[in-house]
């Protein structure tokens, strides 16, 4: 009996990293721990009851991925959560464009009723997205899940493995920025839903060039109109 209560022990050790990591990227992401907060093992630590080895494994894998960085002001290594900088939004949204503009070629060349199908959900999504966006109040969490599935559904829909694996990796580093975007920029909402349009009508035509640069202007547009608005708010954010 006590040999086969030992596994779970075990399993929930090496779950626990991961367990801290996904916590803290959350808070990262949705803004609740803001640019600029210190992140402090011990306190952590406590905060989650674990020890400080897997705070240690989340915050060197969060560090990797770009979500904190070493405070420059401090003598001592001190980890801070990584400012919003307009250069950062613009280097990973024209990477992420890159990757689902190819995405976007490839599925424009499925056959007419797989590629009927995704026009189908495509526009369903960006109908959603319109219908959303221009009530009063948005919900912006909903929006960005929305716009999320649909350029999601374009990358499930054609990519190829290795294609598929460099947006798992690099997609979830843009979702402070994409969060952002749909909370600052209700204004802009409307230019993405026709930015949505086009791709939608090339990925139906056929068009693989077309809807390869409507997905890269799409992606481009947004940062340059986000890169704005951080710059405004400072880039430590007064979000």
């Amino acid at each position: 009996m006590a040999a086969r209560s030992a596994t779970p022990s075990r399993t929930a050790r090496r779950q626990r990293p991961q367990r801290v990591y996904e916590q803290l990227r959350q808070l990262i992401v949705t803004g609740r721990m803001a640019p600029g907060s210190r992140l402090v093992e011990t306190d952590i630590a406590e905060r989650f009851q674990v020890s400080r080895t897997p705070v240690r494994g989340a915050l060197q894998r969060l560090q990797q991925e770009g979500y904190i960085i070493d405070s420059p002001s401090m003598r001592q290594s001190r980890p801070m959560v990584a400012p919003l900088t307009r250069e950062d939004a613009t280097e990973l949204f024209d990477v992420v464009g890159q990757l689902e503009g190819m995405a976007a070629r490839h599925a424009a060349g499925l056959p007419l009723a797989r590629r009927q199908a995704l026009m189908k959900e495509l526009a369903r999504l960006n109908a959603e997205f319109k219908r959303l966006a221009a009530t009063p109040r948005p919900d912006h969490n909903r929006l960005w899940e929305l716009d999320e599935t649909f350029h999601r559904a374009i990358v499930e829909a054609a990519a190829g493995p290795r294609l598929l694996a460099l947006h798992n990796a690099v997609k979830p580093q843009a979702e402070r920025y994409e969060r952002l975007y749909v909370s600052f920029l209700s204004g802009e909402l409307m230019t993405s839903v026709k930015e949505h349009e086009a791709i939608i009508a090339a990925v139906g035509a056929g068009q693989g060039a077309a809807a390869e640069d409507a997905v890269q202007f799409n992606w481009q547009s947004a940062a340059e109109r986000l890169g704005k608005v951080i710059e405004r708010a400072g880039e430590r954010g007064r979000w």
